[in-house]
């Protein structure tokens, strides 16, 4: 029988509502992101300003599925991992609504959630997933009931890093596009830190060497070599990941996905090792409540619900530690 989820996103600055049904169709998928003043996020007002549009999202997610709310079969939120203060805002708006309609609650893991809105929407089946956002970097596979991590950031994840840097140079955020528009114009590769430790990544050195050189090297060559040894480290630890697995299919997911350079080296490194190369549409890309329905939907049908009473968020919630009996 199909069923028909409403998930709701708001793990840091994004808060989005989505509909989905067990059939892999996607009914609505709505939200609005804050975007600071100046800096980056800070959880708290990113917190405050999800609250404030909560109501507006809903009413519009409902409008434009053309879903009542009585014909939902379960209420899916982001569990974690994410900001404290924002996973609680659709944490209090996810149990609001099960409580108010009567229905079962989910709590999706934020990163399979990435994982599974790229699998639907690229039809792949078995993948190698590289998930790049601005809060996690993960290479993975699934293995044995769980998706194993075969390799992830020591430190700060490759969003996070792409958006300090573009801030300490004064562009505006999110900082990625912008990077890579400047990046497109550069022509001199210029000298910085390449660190890889065995199939981990560490993104702080480059970070801090990068900085140091503002104002010092033209920008477009800055953000060229930015993102040239960046991306280069997330090929090598993709790649061993495939040459270990012999996963049929490399998978692009997270925000950081959108990127046109880094799809272009995945879709070599896949190319090398005879598997096929997917990522995920760029709607689905950054943090959506399509993602958190599917997965929720896919986690109801298996039994994985949570009481109200015991629907803790989960700010560290890794991915291995996520059961996926969906899949075989």
């Amino acid at each position: 029988m199909k069923s028909i989820c409403l998930g709701i996103e708001s793990t840091a600055h994004a808060f989005s509502i989505g509909i989905a049904t067990s059939d892999g169709e996607i009914l609505a998928n709505v939200g609005r992101e804050y975007v600071p003043e100046k800096g980056g996020i800070h959880p708290r007002e990113a917190a405050r300003f999800q609250a404030s549009v909560a109501g507006e999202i809903i009413a519009q997610t409902f409008e434009v599925s053309g879903v009542s709310p009585n014909e939902l079969d379960v209420i899916a939120f982001a569990q974690g991992p994410g900001l404290g203060p924002c996973l609680r805002t659709g944490a209090t708006v996810a149990r609001a609504l099960a409580a108010y309609l009567n229905l079962p609650l989910v709590g999706v893991n934020h990163c399979v959630a990435h994982i599974e809105i790229g699998r639907l929407t690229t039809k792949a089946e078995d993948p190698v997933t590289l998930y790049v956002s601005g809060g996690n970097t993960i290479v993975a596979a699934f293995c044995d009931g769980v998706y194993r991590v075969f390799g992830e950031t020591l430190d700060i994840a490759v969003g996070n890093f792409l958006d300090t840097f573009a801030l300490a140079c004064g562009l505006p955020f999110p900082g990625g596009p912008v990077v890579e528009e400047l990046a497109r114009r550069g022509r001199k590769l210029v000298r910085l830190p390449y660190v890889v430790k065995g199939m981990d990544l560490s993104f702080s050195g480059l970070s801090t060497a990068a900085k140091s050189l503002i104002g010092k090297e033209r920008l477009e060559d800055l953000c060229y070599s930015v993102q040239e040894i960046a991306f280069s480290m997330l090929a090598e630890v993709t790649e061993r990941a495939l040459a270990h697995t012999g996963k049929p299919e490399v998978l692009l997911t997270g925000g950081v996905a959108c990127n046109k350079h880094l799809q272009e080296m995945l879709k070599e490194v896949a190319r090398e090792h005879g598997a096929s190369f997917q990522v995920v549409p760029a709607r689905y890309a950054c943090d959506n409540g399509a993602m958190i329905a599917w997965t929720g939907v896919l986690a109801y049908q298996h039994g994985l619900t949570v009481p109200i009473r015991e629907s803790f968020i989960k700010q560290r919630w890794r991915l291995d530690e996520v059961p996926i009996p969906w899949r075989r």
